[in-house]
């Protein structure tokens, strides 16, 4: 917890250099440096709207990947006011789309379905319900979670065999894994 109680050094790099570094050599050590400045305004943004230190941490950690791309896409004049309008509206997507960064793992959305239990007894309307959910995956997404649990894959290996980089294949995962959930949770009401 102490990271992110973590007060602000004067002495450290000035953001528009550590900004500009970035953009120049899209070096992510340099960024990670500037990010890390700003960590506990960060985290207390998310901690504010998501009300939860668990879904606040991981927030911080989206917002990040979020920064890799959009602090090359916007022009930014105070990179503090900026990052803080950033980290609230990713929240408020949050909030808005009903997700909460809602982390649940695969045995768990699927506890029911005999792709995860073999031995186990339900219908084949329950199998047909869990495949029609798979086929409505974004294909990155349901190419990704295939690999990762039906085939057992790691994340190098699906990264190698797709393409993509590891945090895109933890992000098709991940938002995979949520999308199942809910497509499941729609068909059994």
């Amino acid at each position: 917890m102490k990271f992110f109680d973590r007060t602000i050094n004067p002495d450290e790099a000035d953001d528009d250099m550590l900004l500009n570094s970035y953009r120049t050599g899209a070096d992510l050590a340099v960024l990670g440096r500037l990010y890390e400045k700003y960590v506990p305004l960060v985290y207390g943004v998310c901690l504010k709207y998501l009300k939860d230190e668990e879904q606040a941490k991981d927030a911080v950690m989206g917002i990040f990947e979020e920064l890799v791309s959009k602090a090359k896409q916007h022009e930014i004049k105070q990179f503090r006011g900026w990052l803080y309008v950033l980290a609230r509206n990713y929240c408020l997507m949050q909030l808005r789309a009903g997700k909460k960064m809602e982390m649940v793992e695969l045995d768990e959305v699927m506890e029911n379905t005999t792709f995860l239990h073999p031995d186990s007894t339900y219908s084949e309307e329950h199998l047909k319900v869990l495949q029609r959910c798979m086929e409505k995956l974004p294909v990155k997404q349901k190419e990704s979670v295939d690999l990762f649990y039906l085939q057992e894959k790691c994340y190098k290996e699906i990264a190698d065999a797709t393409g993509h980089t590891l945090n895109e294949i933890k992000s098709y995962i991940q938002n995979g894994k949520r999308n199942l959930k809910i497509c499941l949770q729609k068909n059994s009401e």
